[in-house]
């Protein structure tokens, strides 16, 4: 394991920080939100906060670049989506503002089709059309509980997926405003197929990442989910489906007993799980997402309640994977970076 350099701590928000996003086109520039409901930028080639800009009152839970346009970012207020154009400054009026969730908003995020989706406290989702400026589509009765995470399937365009503290997680078809897909973390199931866990605590849904187009011939079409019970699972989305298929197809002969066993396993089969045994986190991980740097999505970065970050080689599984070679999980983790406190 590469040994890591001392964190540079970024100062510029008067309370927690609750997201952290990197611009493509600017390398060095990052932005983050935080409870003290600013936005502040930061050129890492400097050493003081640039920029803060005072988005509102209510706290700011999560914020994201307008797709091919990252002078337009839009951020979350509460219970609002406000949208800003960062080259008027300081300026704290919003060029657009978004009052449709009825909870608190827990992230927000940006297709390449103009589409903006809001998870919030009360288990929706809110998918906004940004072109026309209205609300698309809600999506609702797939989470019991608060929705946490959502994310655009870049390789679907019509299609979202959300992860929640009922640790499901839900593929949606928005156009249609249903889902077609639901895999439920915390069941006997998805347990089982783990050889050790732990059991204390729920398989809350903190956090999904999906790739980029460009990263999908490498890794392809899969996710990463952050675990409340300190795994991140790595799973092949088309493969879930095919299992859901599979499932669908078997039916029991008439006067039989149904056998779905190998269906209900396909389910787990190939998913790559990453805990505590292979040096993974010893608490809840809170963020999961994909590297951005050197070869894009070689790595799987973590962070956990553990104060800690985590790098997982994920080309390295992948490579030993198709070689045949049998490979061993505990070499995936590349660089663990101790914190001073958690990160959100």
């Amino acid at each position: 394991m590469s040994s890591p350099s001392e964190p540079r701590r970024l100062k510029g928000h008067r309370a927690t920080a609750t997201c952290c996003i990197a611009s493509r086109d600017r390398p060095g520039l990052v932005a983050t939100s935080g409870e003290d409901g600013c936005v502040c930028w930061f050129d890492m080639r400097c050493k003081d906060v640039q920029l803060v800009m005072e988005i509102g009152k209510e706290a700011s839970s999560s914020l994201c670049f307008k797709p091919g346009n990252e002078d337009i970012v839009y951020v979350s207020s509460g219970k609002e989506v406000k949208c800003f154009d960062v080259r008027l400054g300081t300026s704290s009026t919003p060029l657009e503002c978004y009052d449709y969730n009825k909870e608190e908003i827990n992230q927000i995020v940006c297709s390449s089709k103009s589409f903006l989706a809001a998870a919030d406290d009360g288990g929706e989702i809110k998918i906004i059309d940004i072109r026309q400026q209205c609300l698309y589509k809600t999506l609702r009765n797939g989470h019991s509980s608060i929705c946490s995470s959502v994310q655009f399937l870049p390789w679907k365009p019509w299609e979202v997926i959300t992860g929640g503290l009922d640790s499901k997680l839900v593929m949606w078809d928005f156009s249609k405003g249903r889902p077609f897909k639901v895999v439920d973390l915390g069941s006997s199931e998805m347990t089982s197929g783990n050889s050790t866990g732990q059991c204390f605590n729920p398989a809350f849904v903190h956090s999904i990442a999906v790739p980029d187009v460009d990263m999908l011939d490498k890794l392809g079409k899969i996710c990463v989910v952050a675990r409340g019970d300190g795994g991140a699972d790595v799973m092949n989305i088309e493969s879930e489906l095919a299992a859901t298929r599979t499932k669908s197809s078997v039916k029991p002969r008439k006067g039989s007993h149904s056998r779905s066993n190998d269906a209900e396993n396909t389910d787990t089969r190939g998913r790559l799980h990453l805990d505590y045994t292979l040096g993974g986190h010893t608490a809840a991980i809170s963020c999961v997402a994909f590297s951005m740097f050197g070869q894009r999505g070689e790595f799987i970065i973590s962070g956990g309640n553990d104060k800690s970050i985590k790098l997982w080689n994920l080309f390295k599984y992948i490579d030993t994977n198709q070689s045949g070679s049998q490979s061993d999980l505990r070499d995936l983790l590349h660089l663990n970076i101790d914190l001073s406190r958690k990160p959100k």
